[in-house]
Formats: C-alpha cells, sequence, structure tokens
C-alpha cells in the first residue's frame, strides 16, 4: 500500500494511474457503422512486421511501449494464438485501426488494444470498432470482458470506456521506464507526460 501524499518519481521513468474496467454482461451496441470508405477487417495470424507497424501508427502518440521490445518468438506467440483475435480499419492498402481481443483465460476476453490513427479520431471509427469489439466477444462463451486503460492514453479514453458499457473495478499506480529515454523513442511524442531525463 502506498501511504497518502506525495511519491518522487525517478528521473528516467513515468508514473501512470492505470484502471481497470469490465463488463459483465453485453452491452447495447449503437450499430454505427463503418466510416465512408474504410473497411473492417480480419487479420489471421498478422505477420509481425504489419503488427509493429499498426501497434506503432496507432500508439505512438501516447507512449504504447509493451509489445516493441518484445522478441518475434514472444509477439508471435500472442498475436497468432488461436485465442486471440485482430482486426483493423482498411482504405485501399492503408490500415489505420487496431482492435485486438484476447482469449486465452477461459470464460473471459480482454480488450488487449484498441485504438484508431490520428486521422481517423471524431470519425465514428472508434464506436464502430468499439460495437465491434462488443458483438465479437459475447459471441464466445465469456462472463466477463475487460480492459484497462491509464493516464498515458487519451483523455478522452476513460470516458469512452465508460459510455460503452465498462465499469470501473480498480486502479493501480505504474512505473515504468519512460521509452523516450530508455528505448529511443522519439523525445516529442506524448507531449502531455513530462519528459524527465536523468
Amino acid at each position: 500500500m502506498l501511504a497518502d501524499g506525495l511519491h518522487d518519481v525517478p528521473l528516467g521513468k513515468i508514473a501512470t494511474v492505470v484502471t481497470h474496467l469490465e463488463m459483465r454482461a453485453p452491452a447495447d451496441i449503437s450499430g454505427r457503422p463503418v466510416p465512408e470508405s474504410w473497411t473492417l477487417r480480419r487479420v489471421e495470424k498478422p505477420p509481425l512486421d504489419w503488427y509493429r507497424r499498426i501497434f506503432q501508427a496507432v500508439g505512438e502518440d501516447w507512449l504504447w511501449f509493451s509489445r516493441r521490445g518484445l522478441s518475434d518468438k514472444a509477439l508471435a506467440a500472442i498475436i497468432h494464438s488461436d485465442d486471440v483475435a485482430i482486426w483493423t480499419l482498411s482504405k485501399g492498402d492503408s490500415d489505420a485501426a487496431l482492435l485486438e481481443l484476447d482469449f486465452r483465460t477461459s470464460g473471459e476476453c480482454e480488450l488487449a488494444f484498441f485504438g484508431v490513427t490520428a486521422d481517423l479520431i471524431g470519425s465514428g471509427a472508434g464506436r464502430f470498432l468499439m460495437d465491434t469489439a462488443i458483438d465479437q466477444a459475447w459471441a464466445r462463451d465469456i462472463t466477463r470482458f475487460h480492459v484497462h486503460t491509464c493516464t498515458l492514453d487519451s483523455p478522452q479514453a476513460l470516458g469512452f470506456y465508460r459510455r460503452a458499457g465498462f465499469t470501473p473495478i480498480r486502479q493501480q499506480i505504474e512505473i515504468d521506464d519512460d521509452p523516450r529515454v530508455a528505448k529511443g523513442f522519439d523525445n516529442n511524442l506524448a507531449p502531455h507526460v513530462p519528459l524527465l531525463v536523468p
């Protein structure tokens, strides 16, 4: 347990508040159509280079780094699992979204990664993708659909998940290496997160 009050975060680290949310029964979906000229596409056993590109395109501004440091073998073990399902939104040769559902825990589905690229924000693509996530998650034999978000994500993320039908159930503080310091990410990323270099 952390004591009340302020706690120093070491230079070169980032601290985030992580909020865990869950859905115990299917939420109503809005039935929003796919944004004009975009197509929902299931990506079976995605090539590793494709996955890394879309993961970066969707998550780099929010400092998504957890998958970027994985070896080919470790990444393939996750995303090539028969219990992991991945979708994107495509227009021609361009992909601009990542929806990853993880069913590896019996009776549950984790919304492991979810997001759209900056050019689709505000287009309705996020709501369409969430409707797809809810529909696909509850099409399986589950009793719990869960997700977590943190203060590195878009400030709209927590409210978006709640409006979609998820309920917050707990919070944690996570401290990790700042990827702009430790992993060579561009220092201009995530201007909403102070860069404190040792």
